[in-house]
């Protein structure tokens, strides 16, 4: 499923699931994202079969705290972690939108949800880490001699993504994340954003690193390649329009979105690469802003974003399979050279 291709089939399709994750394995992902909705399957059971018909590939499970205990959350995903031989990370997604949060039974606001989230995370963490039993007091979260058998295989314990835009967010970021998560914006909005996350890391004494979130339209040519992003558009309009939902001028409740939005403001082509047409069309809902070229373009683009302090990138195709094979053949391997290249660089200059 995605913005060009409508619900279909199965709600649950295991051979796609297995179709998708061996072609993300095979192409040279090192993880893929399973997402969380209100409404989605259980993100923690997908990846408990897709880690059994893989070998290599790592997986990040988005995960909504609030919903299960968080001793028994770090214990599922800690009994993952060893099932799977240390290949799971998990991506915080707290919610920003109420109504979303309230089909699950979750009347908190925004800066409540958050607070939450900071207890949570202070739960799962001792959970994974501590090896005598701990007690625990805050507003939303009370335990007594809560202990962990099993833990993580991954030390001191599973990696912990994050995302949001909010102050909130980037608090409770600075203080939890491994991996800060952000969506594909301008230049100058990441050196923004980078900056205001690692002063709050620092604030917390801890540095933190960056993931970007994009979706890669690539082709032979540039023209090409600008073409099948403009048939992007046409297809996603079509398809809001015949479904009834806005086309512009629907305002998201969630910062991230509302950050994309001010990007798709200055239009829709941004910096070297930068596309804006679907988060403009959509509200920005999700991961929605991309980069158009050949291979070799988009590569150099992702360079740029390396060196503002990117050092994860989760790309996501209109065609999810077709393009993660694309992505596979084309594209990431070109990446890792550039990369490589680069800082081989870096470090002869330094020597």
């Amino acid at each position: 499923m995605s913005e060009t291709r409508p619900n279909s089939g199965p709600v649950i399709d295991v051979g796609y699931v297995e179709a998708v994750a061996k072609a993300h394995e095979n192409g040279g992902f090192d993880r893929a994202l399973v997402a969380f909705g209100s409404s989605s399957p259980e993100s923690q059971l997908i990846v408990a079969h897709a880690g059994h018909i893989t070998e290599r590939l790592g997986f990040m499970i988005a995960h909504r705290p609030g919903f299960t205990a968080p001793t028994l959350a770090a214990r599922q995903l800690a009994t993952l972690d060893q099932f799977t031989g240390g290949r799971i990370a998990v991506h915080i997604i707290t919610g920003g939108a109420d109504q979303e949060m309230r089909r699950d039974g979750d009347h908190l606001t925004k800066a409540e949800r958050y607070a939450r989230t900071d207890e949570y995370l202070d739960v799962v963490r001792e959970e994974w880490t501590s090896e005598t039993p701990f007690d625990y007091q805050g507003r939303y979260y009370q335990v007594e001699q809560a202990f962990a058998a099993v833990k993580p295989v991954q030390k001191p314990h599973i990696p912990i993504y994050f995302g949001g835009s909010s102050d909130e967010a980037i608090n409770v970021a600075g203080k939890h994340a491994d991996v800060y998560a952000l969506w594909g914006e301008s230049q100058t909005q990441v050196r923004e954003i980078v900056a205001q996350v690692r002063a709050a890391a620092a604030r917390n004494g801890r540095q933190i690193r960056f993931s970007m979130s994009l979706r890669p339209v690539i082709a032979a040519t540039e023209e090409a390649a600008w073409k099948r992003a403009d048939e992007i558009v046409a297809r996603v309009r079509q398809l809001r329009e015949q479904a009834g939902l806005p086309t512009s001028g629907h305002a998201p409740p969630n910062a991230g979105s509302q950050r994309l939005l001010q990007t798709a403001a200055q239009g829709a082509r941004l910096d070297k690469r930068l596309w804006t047409g679907v988060a403009a069309l959509t509200g920005a809902q999700g991961n929605s802003t991309g980069l158009v070229g050949t291979p070799e373009q988009v590569a150099e683009a992702l360079l740029d974003y390396y060196e503002l302090g990117i050092s994860t990138f989760l790309i996501r195709g209109f065609d999810p399979l077709e393009d993660a094979v694309a992505y596979g053949r084309h594209l990431i391997p070109l990446v890792r050279e550039l990369v490589a290249e680069r800082d081989l660089h870096l470090t002869a200059a330094v020597g």
